[in-house]
């Protein structure tokens, strides 16, 4: 049982036993103008008797979605403590949703949630709270809704748009073809510039079906937005995504050869900022094995100034010491017999 109040859906299982079912889900519900649904499992961590509770966010009927579909959404799941809100179990997460899942293994472990004073289960209800705010849509809704952020979240660059009309030098029958793609409002300036500078990318976008534009248009403009990242932010899987997102373009006869150029020497530019950081992590080890090495010769040079001084204090004393002992000898001869004292 459930119900879908704006971006908040709750979901009251009844009886929760996870002995009845290994998983169980909830019913679909709306958010954002998308269809979704809650999956409950039970599972076990690897070489642990500990059983947990583990929750994800599905996209139910994936496959009949239209090809290329994709769904930016930062989520929140929320296992209700009903009798103090501060204890309940969250989770927060942010990702792109195609045609996987999202979701925490490891929410809650089952043995808390079945203590009867811990306040997660109540006469055997189990209360669930997922909070979804969808970010980016790639493709259609699945509900139109009154939000225009929501029902218009593509935009559809065409001949009017005068934005686009900057670019395009003179009329062809293939103009239409050239321009019809989708993209967010946010990036048409910039998918405009793109096209100005290499025509030819939206001339084979354009030639493809309305979802391999679509899909083209996303990945295309996702491996852009690789190489606009700054190199601390590039990552290895970054390069890797790169790497399949213009295998795929090529694949599917786009002429990227710039780009790919573009790619090399980013990789190169990050495969250099490695080796230097690597460098600079073996420079600075042996820096701090040198300061260690001073700061133990110091130590022993201030143990043996310690010493030095103890042995000049000691040299010092004796000195005085036999001295003295000198002059009691001296006190104490007896002075020289005369020949007449003697006989």
């Amino acid at each position: 049982m459930g119900n879908a109040a704006d971006n908040k859906f709750t979901w009251v299982i009844k009886d929760f036993s996870p002995l009845k079912s290994m998983q169980i889900h909830s019913e679909k519900f709306v958010v954002g103008g998308c269809k979704w649904r809650l999956l409950a499992y039970t599972s076990h961590v690897l070489n642990s008797r500990t059983t947990y509770l583990s929750l994800y966010l599905d996209v139910p009927d994936s496959e009949t979605l239209p090809f290329g579909w994709r769904r930016h959404t930062k989520y929140r799941l929320t296992v209700v403590n009903q009798l103090s809100e501060n204890l309940s179990q969250v989770k927060e997460s942010q990702q792109w949703f195609d045609q996987s899942i999202s979701g925490h293994p490891e929410i809650i472990p089952l043995i808390k949630l079945y203590d009867k004073d811990s306040g997660f289960l109540v006469n055997g209800d189990l209360k669930i709270v997922v909070e979804i705010d969808v970010l980016e849509l790639i493709g259609n809704l699945d509900v139109s809704v009154k939000s225009p952020e929501v029902t218009q979240p593509l935009k559809r660059i065409t001949r009017e748009d005068a934005v686009v009309s900057k670019y395009l030098v003179k009329e062809t029958s293939s103009v239409k073809e050239i321009i019809d793609v989708q993209v967010l409002p946010s990036q048409v300036e910039f998918v405009s510039r793109v096209f100005k500078k290499y025509p030819d990318i939206a001339s084979q976008l354009g030639a493809k079906n309305e979802s391999l534009r679509t899909a083209g248009m996303y990945v295309f403009l996702s491996l852009i937005k690789t190489l606009c990242k700054s190199l601390q932010e590039l990552t290895d899987d970054d390069l890797i995504e790169a790497d399949n997102a213009l295998t795929y373009l090529k694949c599917s006869g786009i002429k990227l050869d710039w780009l790919e150029q573009k790619l090399e020497e980013v990789k190169e530019t990050k495969k250099q900022e490695q080796i230097g950081e690597c460098r600079m992590q073996e420079l600075d080890e042996d820096l701090n094995g040198v300061k260690q090495n001073c700061s133990d010769i110091e130590a022993l040079l201030e143990k043996k100034k310690e010493e030095l001084k103890s042995f000049k204090q000691k040299w010092s004393d004796i000195e005085a010491l036999l001295e003295k002992e000198k002059a009691k000898v001296v006190a104490a001869r007896a002075p020289t017999l005369t020949l007449d004292e003697v006989v």
